[in-house]
């Protein structure tokens, strides 16, 4: 079956965290879908996501979860009560199905289950409610519509919070079943989520809905991905720390996926590659303003372009210093690394002198707890954390002297393209 004319639309948690942006989206897909057949992925709504991981909390510590529990049920309730008119909707009784399993899954954790395990279980629960939300509200809008169940198509291994795709499988489920729904109308299924054999959920990363619709455009061969966001396309720098930010209309995916590496929030880090792989053209659009030009990513080259600025939060610098006063040797690295790797601790930075080998990672306390619990006997270790790492992607003198100004450095690398600092 023909798969030539199929689009991919993804819509984050910031485009469908009200009723008016349910109705938003609508208007995007009768107005800038166009004639293809359109597979639409969503993401939670909100902060719904942080929400759940706040209940988890509570359940797996054994407090009373009641008071956020009825908290996150009620607001996504209001959007339903200003969506539709009925309060006999068939949208109600599902939302209150999707609660009622959310509440056996919470009501079932104790601390002695695995984690990231029932993260997985039940973080999953807020995709599931904003695409039956949105399933139900676009039938109300005469668009017609499948809600299919992403994690019966992403197939994943058991890796919980960061499920590794069986590309080979999911490629056959998804072209078994897809096209021919698309020729029906539109289909739309959750972003974040896949499963394994035996039917239990796996999640693809935090903000993993960019690669849950990579995945889908690469097995159906679409001829284009939109990402819609809240800025009006791919920019050098977060609006939020920069007033005088650059779009860029159209970038390669290897400038992107680096910039993606380094933390740039627009892009998940797993997005492009399966898309570079059958140069499907990834488009960057605004949901506040559809008709912008927005970027295009795609299979191309510039000899100049804005330096990328990018900033991560909560980061930790980790210095590993031999006790006998003897080199680094690539033994001791070896060692560092397994730990780390075991830990799933990843390297945002790394620099390394004749006596040590430092790191900068995303702050988390219990796993670096458990990295020096791991090392403590073999190295000196130091920490400073409440960090931030710069990076500037292709810089120049005056990004340089912009980023470090009234900033102490801890740390400092270059190469020919990346300038990266750690600073309090």
């Amino acid at each position: 079956m023909s798969t030539e004319r199929i689009k991919v639309y993804k819509f984050g948690g910031a485009s469908v965290k009200s009723a008016g942006s349910f109705r938003n989206l609508a208007h995007i897909i009768k107005t800038q879908g166009g004639e293809r057949q359109l597979l639409v992925v969503v993401s939670a709504m909100g902060k719904t996501t942080n929400a759940l991981e706040a209940l988890l909390h509570l359940a797996y510590q054994q407090q009373d979860f009641a008071a956020e529990f009825e908290q996150l049920k009620d607001y996504h309730l209001q959007v339903l009560h200003e969506l539709f008119a009925e309060q006999e909707h068939r949208a109600f009784e599902r939302l209150e199905q999707l609660f009622d399993l959310l509440h056996i899954q919470l009501r079932g954790i104790t601390p002695n289950d695995n984690y990231d395990k029932v993260y997985d279980q039940t973080v999953s629960f807020g995709e599931l409610f904003s695409s039956a939300i949105l399933h139900y509200f676009l039938e109300d809008q005469d668009l017609a519509n499948t809600l299919i169940d992403s994690r019966k198509y992403i197939q994943t291994d058991s890796n919980w919070r960061e499920g590794k795709v069986d590309w080979a499988w999911t490629e056959r489920l998804i072209r078994r079943d897809v096209p021919a729904l698309l020729q029906q109308g539109l289909v739309v299924t959750q972003g974040f989520l896949g499963g394994t054999n035996i039917g239990l959920t796996t999640t693809l990363g935090r903000e993993g809905s960019d690669f849950s619709a990579a995945i889908f455009a690469y097995c159906l061969g679409a001829t284009g991905m939109y990402i819609w966001k809240d800025v009006e396309g791919l920019l050098n720098a977060d609006p939020k720390h920069f007033s005088d930010t650059v779009r860029y209309p159209e970038i390669s995916y290897q400038e992107t996926i680096e910039m993606a590496y380094y933390g740039a929030s627009v892009i998940h880090p797993k997005t492009i590659k399966p898309l570079a792989t059958k140069k499907i053209p990834l488009y960057v659009k605004s949901f506040l303003n559809p008709e912008g030009e927005g970027t295009r990513i795609c299979d191309c080259r510039f000899e100049v372009i804005a330096p990328a600025y990018i900033i991560k939060e909560n980061q930790c610098l980790v210095s590993f210093g031999v006790k006998d006063f003897t080199f680094i040797s690539e033994k001791n690295l070896g060692t560092i690394f397994n730990a780390l790797s075991e830990l799933r601790i990843k390297i945002n930075l790394m620099q390394n002198s004749a006596i040590s080998f430092s790191i900068c990672t995303d702050y988390n306390p219990e796993r670096l707890h458990r990295l020096i619990q791991t090392l403590q006997d073999q190295f000196v270790i130091h920490y400073n954390t409440d960090l931030r790492l710069y990076t500037i992607k292709n810089y120049d003198t005056a990004s340089i002297n912009r980023t470090m100004e009234g900033k102490e450095v801890l740390l400092e690398q270059r190469t020919r393209t990346t300038f990266q600092i750690v600073s309090r």
